[in-house]
């Protein structure tokens, strides 16, 4: 092995040796009696052809010894180290658009990664997934059994930033490694001196991107979204499919970079219900898994007095998915008015409101203030004006929301488990009901009591979303998952609906003594479905291919790898004395020649 094959040119001065000593003639002896004949001789000229047979001498081989010598000393010759590894990790772009090309991906490695062993004795190599966090998919030295794991690994989740991953590959191999990100769509520059291998192509899709669903004269429909990423228009075909029945194919036509939205009913009592387009290069939003939504519902109890009667009528309208109770121990939430004169204060999550029978003071002056709180971040209560009322009996724990000056007008109390939202003054008092603000309040607080309940509902999810779920606490909690066909697939077990579509459901076994909680509704075995969801793709954002486009690897230098893994010549010095003497060997002769010639004469 040479690290510098040009080096090697050199030997193209043996032929012009050659060529040299081809055009020397050999010297013509011509005996004569006396010298005084010389003068009389004459040379004539003659013709014929220029090169002579070859005169074997000591000059010649000599010379090109030397230059034999010159080449191998200038091409740089390294011989290879025994037990020397080559360190080559490789992130695979997990995001979801790479399940379009991952059998490019995989011919692109095995084309390309043999050659990147160059010198070395073996090769170290490590894939990673540019997930953050996530495990290495392989850790080994088979080319084949990486090309394997990499086959079986999904890549499912959304866009997301490689340089993490690149950080670790680089801290993995070492600055003398290779670090080699995989991915569909060409980047203009890579950190930690990370190389590319883009294996993407422009690529039309159409797909799904979301649903919404709403209650018409009693029935519920669904509309949803079909995009087209192309650049061309496109002919579609759709339909319904349930465990019921499946409706016909219905074809339409979409422009380019367009949307078209479709609408039906839901099928009543139907399971695994799926709509279905036309299949494409990229499947994942080629179907939409639906259930019909149910929010867990809140029983609302109202014990305000005939004063607050209109507020409260119109709270109950405003607020979504409850039902009215009777009973305020076992509602969810309790609206009710504090009477000083009968100072009793809710048991139970309640909303609390002030009322002052005596007349109203003077308006309160001074800055309003409200505090850090996810109930109170992003809405502004400064056009909130407020009379002086009586207040409520705050204790040292509550959690005060809105300040003017030092006087609290909303506080939060929590204790044995128990919310209640209080307003420090008389809301007929105030403008507060006017007051967006007071409005977002009211279903924050209202949505955060639904949230901890622990009670069924069903939802439509996207893939990979946060699922938070209420569930009861020392029960184990069942997780199953399905695809849209209804066959069982690998649970998600990092909190998150599951990155490819399909059914998810979240339970819990409940005995006798544990159906207190909530309004649960046991199955004959005990099993109650806290959660019953379809799981759609709906990145857009990755189901966009018109920006993938094929990259070659970059020329690795293996100046690095060659100083690594191999070793100079150790003769190289004694070399450079051969090459010395030869010259001055050819020197010699050439010179005693000449000399030899000058004495004959």
């Amino acid at each position: 092995m040479f690290a510098n094959p040009l080096g090697l040119l050199t030997l193209l001065a043996i032929p012009a040796i050659l060529a040299i000593h081809f055009l020397q003639r050999k010297s013509i002896t011509l005996p004569v009696s006396t010298l005084f004949l010389l003068e009389r001789t004459q040379r004539e000229a003659t013709s014929g052809r220029r090169f002579e047979r070859l005169i074997p001498s000591v000059p010649l081989w000599m010379q090109i010894l030397a230059v034999l010598l010159l080449a191998w000393f200038l091409a740089e010759p390294r011989f290879k180290k025994e037990d020397t590894v080559q360190r080559v990790a490789i992130v695979v772009d997990s995001s979801a658009s790479m399940t379009v090309f991952k059998d490019e991906a995989i011919a692109a490695l095995r084309d390309k990664l043999p050659s990147l062993q160059g010198s070395a004795s073996a090769m170290e190599l490590t894939l990673l997934p540019s997930t953050p966090g996530a495990d290495r998919i392989y850790a080994g030295g088979s080319t084949d059994e990486l090309l394997t794991s990499l086959g079986d690994f999904s890549t499912d989740t959304g866009i997301t930033d490689p340089s993490y991953a690149l950080r670790l590959a680089r801290s993995i191999v070492s600055n003398d490694g290779i670090v080699i990100y995989l991915t569909d769509t060409p980047a203009e520059t890579l950190p930690y001196e990370s190389q590319l291998i883009a294996v993407g192509k422009p690529t039309d899709n159409v797909g799904f991107t979301g649903i919404s669903f709403e209650e018409k004269e009693g029935a519920l429909t669904f509309r949803a979204i079909i995009r087209n990423y192309g650049k061309s228009s496109a002919t579609r075909s759709w339909s319904l499919l349930a465990t019921n029945g499946t409706t016909e194919p219905r074809e339409f036509s979409i422009k380019a970079n367009s949307f078209v939205t479709i609408q039906s009913a839901f099928p009543q009592g139907a399971e695994n219900v799926r709509l279905t387009l036309t299949p494409d290069a990229f499947t994942l939003d080629d179907t939409l898994p639906i259930v019909a939504p149910q929010p867990k519902a809140l029983n609302l109890f109202t014990a305000t007095s005939p004063a607050f009667r209109s507020l409260t009528d119109k709270l109950l309208r405003s607020l979504q998915s409850t039902r009215p109770s009777t009973d305020a121990a076992s509602s969810d939430l309790v609206i009710t008015s504090y009477d000083p004169l009968d100072p009793a204060l809710p048991a139970t999550n309640a909303i609390l409101f002030v009322e002052d029978p005596t007349s109203a003071g003077k308006y309160l002056k001074g800055g309003i203030l409200a505090e850090s709180h996810p109930l109170m971040d992003g809405i502004n209560w400064q056009a909130l004006l407020v009379r002086e009322t009586l207040q409520l009996p705050r204790l040292a724990t509550d959690r005060v929301l809105l300040w003017q000056e030092k006087r609290p007008l909303i506080f939060l109390r929590e204790e044995n488990g128990q919310r209640v939202l209080c307003f420090n003054f008389d809301l007929r008092l105030s403008n507060a009901t006017q007051q967006p603000a007071f409005i977002v309040l009211l279903h924050r607080f209202a949505e955060s009591l639904r949230t901890a309940k622990v009670a069924p509902q069903a939802l439509n999810l996207e893939t990979g979303q946060q699922i938070r779920i209420a569930t009861a606490p020392g029960i184990p909690v069942e997780v199953a998952a399905t695809d849209p066909s209804g066959k069982p697939m690998t649970t998600p077990t990092s909190g998150r609906a599951p990155a490819v579509p399909g059914f998810l459901t979240i339970s819990q076994e409940f005995n006798d003594s544990e159906k207190v909680l909530g309004s649960l509704v046991p199955t004959g075995d005990g099993s109650v479905n806290l959660l019953t969801a379809a799981v759609h793709f709906a990145d857009t954002r990755e189901a966009d291919l018109s920006a993938c486009d094929e990259s070659e690897l970059d020329a690795i230098s293996n100046t690095a790898s060659l100083d690594l893994h191999t070793a100079p010549d150790p003769l190289s010095r004694l070399w450079i004395l051969v090459l010395l003497a030869a010259l001055l060997v050819a020197w010699h002769f050439t010179s005693g020649k000449e000399t030899g010639k000058s004495v004959a004469a």
